[in-house]
């Protein structure tokens, strides 16, 4: 897909990934961006189109759709994470995971994808993690909620293709934004991740693995549970 001359909605746009997607968007000369936020006015880059959205509400997310018709790739990158786990961890910030990165996306690619075909099919990217493939000693109810992401992303990939919609996933692990402020551990630059993905966009790629541990976790998806996890294995 061409990026000049499109017009972008990116969700999550007030900061982080998010941010320097629509920064670089407007950068490649993309026509018009929609930089969405649950705060339209945290929403401080210059020559983009503020747009108030929570992907949890239903009446925001068709109403997005009716103000923003002219779009012709969508970004979900609105995400959350409670570092919380499956066994012990407080179900209501589970939901709220899933409620968030799961069906969030999905009301969004379903609000959207008869925008992008009334505009000439387009595109979609999901922003995704390493998380959807890899169980930690926390974080997994995050974990599952992107594992739906991301199966969310190959079913909606197949379901649009009759339209000429391209869906691309982008997987990523520990990038310096909010999200990940409180962990000391080597971080992407959310300028380098934007960047690799969007020219797996332009160049019709279908997935973007933006760094060495996605691409090793994907990798690892093909061994043996045992091998990938041997402190759970008990004689």
């Amino acid at each position: 897909m061409r990026i000049e001359g499109a017009v972008a909605l990116v969700t999550g746009a007030n900061r982080g990934i998010g941010r320097a997607f629509a920064r670089e968007l407007t950068g490649r000369g993309a026509a018009k961006v929609y930089a969405a936020a649950r705060n339209a006015d945290s929403v401080d880059l210059p020559g983009v189109v503020p747009l108030a959205l929570d992907i949890t509400d239903p009446e925001q997310v068709a109403s997005a759709a009716r103000a923003a018709s002219d779009v012709t790739l969508l970004v979900n990158n609105a995400g959350i994470a409670t570092y919380g786990g499956l066994v012990t961890g407080d179900l209501a910030d589970i939901r709220r995971e899933m409620e968030t990165n799961y069906f969030g996306t999905l009301a969004m690619v379903r609000a959207f994808a008869p925008v992008l075909a009334a505009n000439g099919g387009g595109a979609l990217l999901n922003v995704l993690s390493v998380m959807a493939w890899r169980g930690l000693e926390y974080a997994n109810g995050y974990g599952a909620s992107k594992a739906a992401q991301w199966a969310l992303t190959n079913g909606v990939r197949v379901e649009l293709a009759g339209q000429g919609t391209q869906v691309t996933g982008l997987v990523l692990a520990s990038t310096d934004t909010d999200m990940m402020a409180g962990f000391d551990v080597p971080k992407n630059r959310p300028e380098d991740v934007v960047r690799d993905a969007l020219d797996g966009v332009a160049a019709g790629r279908l997935e973007v693995l933006a760094d060495a541990d996605s691409v090793g976790m994907k990798a690892a998806l093909s061994l043996d549970p045992a091998e990938v996890y041997p402190q759970s294995v008990h004689a």
